[in-house]
């Protein structure tokens, strides 16, 4: 069924890159009709959209829109009619596009975009003969499209401001990067530059210099890593020094004029180089298949870019944009109904939060509940402009119960009840839901602090106030399964925690602790039980 009210993207032709795009349309809430003449289309789209189920999501930190309606078409009239956004991906044959351009105006709206992920066609050539020549734009995307937000977009003269303003807005909506070229050009930009270290490479393969193993050791090893985070410009002006770029380009400039490259040059692909490329590709690589590979590489992308949205730089600065807009303004106390737990989180598994076991992993459990803190605090008002003021709380216990696994991928909801609001003390209770089961749960004690004294503090009458309104709905609540004693337990609490921290002392000299020192009247006076724990030996000095 397909989601109501959901925006329709048509993709015109498969593979790997057309369901790629399905797969982001499609995961952003929008219903995709595809139309592919491949009779084996489903199974490989199919293949992409579950890749993409377990990695996509878990880039944004909150939760993504109901997924929309995948469907196939065999009429390609049918497929494009109605649809506001039109992606093409047929092989690279100018003749092929223009057959099928015309088939797709003649069925589609006048406002629909048609987007080409043609890699080195320019929009003057795309739109020859066409009926609505500005209809028609290069939207080149990279593999895999469902995690690499860059799509390069080229125009041309009658696109027109409102369609260009569109197809920014839409591309943003659905977490890609639109980067609009300032003019035509063959291969667009990044493919050009691609290129140059392509034809490099396959040089130095010809020449015996290098094979393909170590030609990627000295990208992945060494310039790639740089380049992913900071760009080739970028990454050169630290290397100019303090002097910046003006020093580099003063200091290495000369060297472009020295023999170092072929890149004007192009080897021949001979069947010798072609067998001599693959055998090492295969010596290389060999050992996984390619739905191992594209698995392995998704999940580093997914660490790669959620290391870069934890800086707030490059990539995942779009990323934390992202979030802002799919997510929307946060509810304020003031709009929440306060009969039951607060809603504090919605997102999913993210690749790396898994295990080796497939599930998420302890710690990444914590992290979620931490967050889940955060949401709470911030509806109280003990947000970053409170903690700037100098007062915040501290986390002085927590316990975790986990009752299920969560798997990658898998959306997760968080619900919070606050069950103690006494003086500086704030007891609070997570509970965590995958799929409406309840999967995980944590109990939090937070003391409120002055961050100058590093001591704690009663909190402000404004922040007690809303504690207390919270404090007063939740007081009807019944205790949650797995929550600590209530506010009278406290001292019998309290005195338990110091027998634990004085064992735990024990423990720590290397001494066992007292229930390990049973005796018996066979024992003697003073004597261990001969068949109880050795002492752990006393650390090393």
């Amino acid at each position: 069924m397909a989601v109501t009210g959901a925006r329709t993207a048509a993709i015109i032709g498969g593979g790997v890159i057309g369901g790629g795009w399905a797969a982001r349309f499609a995961l952003m809430g929008w219903n995709v009709r595809i139309h592919d003449t491949d009779p084996d289309a489903a199974r490989k789209i199919g293949a992409v959209i579950k890749r993409a189920r377990a990695a996509m999501p878990g880039l944004w930190d909150v939760a993504l829109p109901d997924e929309g309606k995948v469907s196939f078409h065999d009429d390609l009239a049918e497929t494009v009619s109605g649809a506001e956004w039109i992606q093409e991906s047929v092989p690279e044959r100018l003749d092929l596009k223009h057959e099928i351009y015309a088939a797709i105006q003649a069925a589609c709206t006048e406002t629909a975009i048609i987007g080409s992920s043609t890699s080195g066609f320019r929009p003057s050539e795309l739109s020859e003969g066409a009926a609505r020549p500005g209809q028609i734009i290069v939207a080149h995307p990279f593999n895999p499209v469902y995690l690499l937000p860059l799509v390069e977009i080229v125009t041309g003269p009658g696109t027109g401001d409102a369609r260009i303003e569109r197809i920014r807005t839409t591309l943003r909506d659905i977490g890609s990067h639109p980067l609009f070229l300032r003019r035509e050009i063959d291969a667009h930009i990044a493919d050009r530059l691609l290129e140059a270290v392509w034809r490099e490479a396959l040089w130095l393969v010809s020449d015996g210099v290098a094979d393909t193993a170590e030609i990627d050791d000295a990208i992945r090893y060494g310039f790639g890593l740089r380049w992913a985070q900071m760009g080739l410009f970028e990454t050169y002006r630290i290397a100019g020094g303090e002097a910046g770029m003006r020093q580099f380009l003063t200091q290495f400039g000369p060297a472009l004029k020295w023999p170092w490259s072929k890149l004007t040059d192009v080897p021949d692909l001979t069947d010798e180089l072609v067998e001599t490329i693959a055998s090492q590709s295969e010596a290389q690589s060999g050992a996984y298949s390619i739905a191992d590979l594209e698995r392995i590489r998704d999940a580093n992308l997914v660490s790669i870019l959620r290391g870069l949205k934890a800086r707030d730089w490059g990539a995942g600065r779009l990323l934390n944009a992202a979030d802002r807009r799919v997510g929307g303004a946060p509810k304020g106390l003031d709009a929440m109904s306060l009969t039951g737990p607060l809603p504090t989180g919605a997102r999913a598994v993210p690749l790396d939060w898994s295990d080796h076991n497939g599930h998420m992993t302890e710690h990444r459990y914590l992290q979620a509940f931490g967050d889940a803190t955060d949401r709470f605090l911030a509806l109280i008002g003990c947000d970053a402009d409170y903690i700037a003021r100098g007062q915040s709380f501290f986390t002085a216990e927590t316990h975790i119960r986990h009752l299920s696994e969560v798997r990658a991928g898998a959306r997760i909801t968080l619900d919070t009840q606050l069950l103690l609001a006494e003086g500086r003390r704030v007891r609070i209770f997570h509970r965590m839901w995958a799929d409406s089961r309840l999967v995980a749960t944590a109990e939090h004690m937070l003391v409120h602090v002055d961050l100058e004294s590093r001591r704690a503090a009663a909190p402000p009458p404004d922040l007690r106030d809303r504690l207390a309104r919270i404090a007063k709905a939740h007081a009807h609540l019944p205790q949650p399964e797995g929550a600590g004693p209530r506010s009278d337990d406290r001292s019998r609490a309290k005195a338990r925690r110091r027998r634990t921290s004085r064992s735990r002392a024990i423990f720590r000299a290397g001494c066992p602790p007292p229930w390990c020192l049973e005796r018996t009247a066979s024992d003697g006076p003073g004597r261990d039980r001969p068949d109880a724990p050795a002492p752990r030996a006393a650390p090393a000095a």
